[in-house]
């Protein structure tokens, strides 16, 4: 029993201690002790067992009595949710970064009542899988064989909004925010990691078809030399030597001998499975046109536009496809455990602010257990060879 404690103990330092390294990279971005002794704290809440991460049950956590402090932190006191975030991001990649990493961007929901939440209107929430009175985040995800994590976000604006300056200061949105679409506040933050990172910290982009299906954002990803798989409409055009023709004609025209079985990765229930088809239709460019079909439903067929500086195989476009659905995992993983959806704040940098701090106690989780798995397999390897 004694030995037992003593593992758990050991865990425990060593969590501790990785929460004190974690911290120790943003806490001089809070100028004063007052908010830097409330961020500690409300990450903590936030990493606490609480059902509910709102302020008020991470100011039961801290022992105060009233919710006013954490308010405080998320209304009024002077930091930079932007500098935090950077600090973020870093970790995230010092920790999980890897050659074969992807990033992912993609949406999720945050259901509001209510009009005066800072971007709240009604709209489509994948989140609830349908239209909900709600707010919407656009989320960069760091996936790769070490782990992943959120590591960049942005809250999106309606131009329900942006065309309503009244309403926008009541929120506390600032005359310089712009109307700006998904894939525009996608290629914003991917710009801000390309700016800090270099390109080796993008070696793969992969979204939905909200993202593939727009000319602009594939435009820059080709002029940033960007390797990329993205989902599109069966309907997107191809151009080929006999003009353009749409990605189902082109899966439809293409030999049947061309379909491959391969995984896109670990699922709940074991390897994702599908049938697999790459075509070359000629594209200037290079883009390549990536067919999925499902073993189950052969009439269900999913198309990915792909680019890559340097050849690849089908195998290795199917992992980066296979990628996204891991930012379902992620986003909740961080409602669960982080309280990403949890907060109880109206205005727009509030909100940056909430999502910034619980973004960073998720990858502080997703860090720990690659920590752990790397240790209890360098433990294991140790005793295989110490029994050879």
């Amino acid at each position: 029993m004694a030995a037992s404690w003593t593992v758990v103990d050991d865990r425990v330092a060593r969590w501790r201690a990785g929460f004190d390294e974690l911290f120790a990279l943003v806490a001089g971005r809070f100028a004063q002790a007052g908010s830097r002794r409330r961020a500690r704290l409300y990450l903590l809440g936030l990493l606490s067992g609480a059902e509910r991460k709102n302020s008020w049950t991470i100011a039961e956590q801290a022992g105060d009595l009233s919710p006013d402090g954490m308010q405080r932190l998320l209304n009024f006191y002077r930091w930079d949710a932007g500098v935090v975030r950077d600090g973020l991001r870093r970790y995230v990649l010092d920790n999980l970064g890897d050659p074969a990493g992807v990033v992912v961007a993609d949406e999720t929901g945050f259901l509001k009542k209510g009009t005066r939440s800072a971007g709240v209107q009604r709209q489509y929430s994948g989140t609830a899988g349908r239209i909900e009175n709600c707010q919407l985040g656009v989320f960069l995800t760091y996936v790769s064989p070490r782990g992943r994590a959120l590591s960049d976000r942005e809250l999106y604006l309606p131009r329900s909004w942006t065309g309503d300056p009244d309403r926008c200061g009541r929120a506390g949105i600032g005359e310089q925010v712009e109307f700006a679409t998904k894939p525009q506040q996608a290629r914003h933050m991917l710009e801000r990691l390309l700016a800090e990172h270099g390109q080796q910290a993008l070696p793969w982009f992969t979204a939905d078809e909200a993202y593939g299906d727009n000319p602009r954002l594939r435009a820059w990803l080709d002029d940033q030399d960007i390797n990329y798989v993205m989902a599109i409409s069966r309907d997107h055009r191809f151009g080929t030597a006999t003009g353009p023709r749409r990605a189902d004609d082109l899966a439809t025209a293409a030999p049947k001998r061309g379909w491959q079985r391969l995984s896109c990765g670990e699922g709940s229930k074991g390897e994702r499975l599908y049938d697999w088809l790459l075509i070359d239709p000629g594209t200037p460019g290079g883009h390549l046109l990536l067919v999925r079909r499902s073993i189950s439903a052969p009439g269900e067929l999913a198309y990915y536009v792909c680019r890559s500086t340097t050849p690849v195989p089908v195998a290795e476009l199917v992992r980066v496809a296979g990628s996204r659905w891991a930012v379902e995992e992620t986003f909740q993983l961080a409602r669960n455990e982080a309280g990403l959806d949890h907060y109880q704040v109206r205005k727009h940098d509030a909100w940056y602010r909430h999502i910034t701090l619980s973004m960073l106690a998720a990858a502080f989780l997703a860090v720990t257990a690659h920590r752990e798995h790397q240790r209890d397999t360098e433990k294991g390897a140790k005793r295989s060879a110490a029994n050879r």
